[in-house]
């Protein structure tokens, strides 16, 4: 700004009041500045860490002393930080499991030679004192047979000789998964376990299949896929009213690219029960496509459910009549995100000291009963939920809204009342790592196989998957699982409760 010396006051009372208003004008723009390249600064460390950094959010162990706090800090901040520090564990030492007994085991003899078995010294005979041995696994690669099905077929003579009508008697055919088709369950297990498992896509099992002189086109075995799916669809449905049953379910989504779709960007949610530990409660992963992430999609899946439900952040969950519970991992994330790459301790810090103490706490009764989790949870999680909320209001005005940590703070307190309802139910969890831990296959799958071509494609991926995740939750072998379903639904396609997981694997 320029100023014109000869229309300046002469009175140096009105000059200092001039220069008064141009100093603190100056410093408003100096502190607007700071703020902007404060904040550029931050979201180019965020970044950087997204790209470069670490992708864990594991954290150090509860208790664990923080670096020199910086002058940001407050005497409350640093108090929330003060602890003692915690004792590190050792490292256990890495041992070779012995391999499993039930394998074939072939012995191979390597002894000296005849000549060998003479001392050295006096040429004397030497005779055996013992023996040493090793065991090491040797791979056989699969093969595949052709089982060949004779029906023989039988007539009367005398109706032959009589002229009567001769009538040709042959036992039914057995009921195949895909009637008329070259494959039989256990080769369609095989290529659904390899996929939706594995993620081997559909291309590269038609070269593996030609290694060993078959040709199997992958148009074939897509349409295989397909047909496959319609037959396991009932089992479906009926883990699904088995989910719907339960008093606490998660939710999640994730994009999914279907070529021949209405929509550039279709999703697969994802709905799971229990705590993904075999033997432990009803553990369910069920996968449901659709062509939009429209909070119409829950509602239709969840079908009036209004038990407890963890979810994310995303507004579309509120439409159901389920009573949501938030994800304290993803107000951790967001925490993470905040500090970046930071190596010294700013307020995020703050913020993530008191969520790793929740997750102390969680780690300490994870085998107790509901009961007991409830009663810990409300005489020692509850202060600190409390601590917690009260730090977010109280710096929810001080850092910009823009800034990272502004943001970690607004998403946090848009999401507290729906976490802290966690403390009010020993069943619910802390976070939705649930459904994170269950969507992973199908992200790690989709790098690999990228699209579906069609609607119906994505659907019946949505049911192998399912049915796919549900055998692992339940520690069931899947090429088994998925190999006997085909062959008790081709055989009595009504009769579903034996083939659900708990119950084969009881049988």
């Amino acid at each position: 700004m320029k100023i014109d010396a000869h229309s300046l006051p002469d009175d140096p009372e009105q000059l200092k009041r001039m220069l008064l208003e141009l100093q603190q004008h100056m410093d408003e723009k100096l502190a607007e500045k700071d703020a902007q390249i404060h904040e550029l600064l931050q979201a180019y460390n965020a970044k950087l860490a997204k790209e470069y950094a670490k992708k864990s959010e594991k954290m150090p162990g509860a208790g664990e002393v923080f670096n020199e706090a910086e002058d940001i800090l407050d005497e409350h901040d640093k108090a929330l930080l003060a602890t003692s520090a915690s004792v590190k564990k050792e490292k256990a030492k890495p041992k070779r499991r012995p391999l499993p007994a039930q394998l074939p085991r072939i012995e191979v003899v390597v002894d000296l030679e005849e000549d060998d078995k003479m001392c050295d010294c006096c040429q004397s005979p030497l005779h055996k004192m013992g023996e040493s041995s090793s065991e090491a696994l040797e791979f056989v690669p699969a093969h595949i047979k052709v089982i060949k099905t004779i029906r023989p077929k039988y007539t009367c003579r005398h109706c032959e000789r009589e002229g009567i009508e001769s009538v040709v008697k042959t036992a039914l055919m057995p009921a195949t998964a895909i009637p008329k088709s070259i494959a039989t369950p256990s080769l369609l297990s095989q290529i659904i376990m390899c996929k939706y498992q594995f993620g081997l896509p559909l291309y590269r099992q038609e070269t593996l299949f030609a290694d060993i002189g078959i040709e199997l086109s992958r148009q074939t075995m897509s349409s295989w896929m397909l047909r496959c799916a319609d037959l396991l669809s009932p089992l479906y449905q009926r883990l699904k009213d088995v989910l719907l049953s339960q008093p606490v379910i998660h939710g999640d989504e994730t994009p999914l690219n279907v070529i021949n779709a209405d929509k550039a960007t279709s999703y697969m949610w994802l709905y799971c029960c229990g705590d993904d530990k075999p033997g432990k409660g009803t553990n369910i992963v069920l996968f449901d496509y659709h062509n939009s992430r429209a909070g119409q999609c829950a509602v239709d899946f969840l079908d009036g459910y209004e038990g407890y439900m963890h979810v994310d952040g995303y507004k579309a969950y509120e439409q159901t009549n389920a009573t949501l519970v938030a994800c304290l991992a993803h107000m951790r994330r967001k925490f993470i995100e905040a500090k970046g790459n930071n190596k010294k301790t700013v307020k995020a810090d703050v913020a993530l000291n008191l969520i790793r103490k929740l997750y102390g706490i969680e780690q300490a009764i994870k085998d107790k009963s509901h009961d007991e989790k409830f009663k810990i949870r409300q005489r020692k999680a509850k202060p600190i939920v409390d601590e917690l909320y009260q730090w977010l209001i109280k710096h929810k005005d001080k850092i910009p809204p823009k800034m990272a940590l502004g943001e970690a703070i607004t998403y946090a307190i848009n999401q507290f009342e729906k976490f802290r309802r966690y403390l009010d139910d020993g069943r619910l969890s802390i976070d939705n790592n649930r459904a994170e831990r269950a969507i992973k296959p199908f992200v790690i799958g989709r790098k690999n196989w990228l699209f579906s071509n069609t609607c119906n494609g994505a659907h019946a991926s949505a049911i192998l998957y399912s049915l796919v995740e549900t055998a692992k939750a339940n520690d069931l072998v899947v090429h088994d699982y998925i190999s006997t379903c085909l062959q008790r639904l081709a055989e009595q396609p009504d009769n579903l409760e034996p083939l659900l997981p708990w119950n084969i694997k009881q049988s």
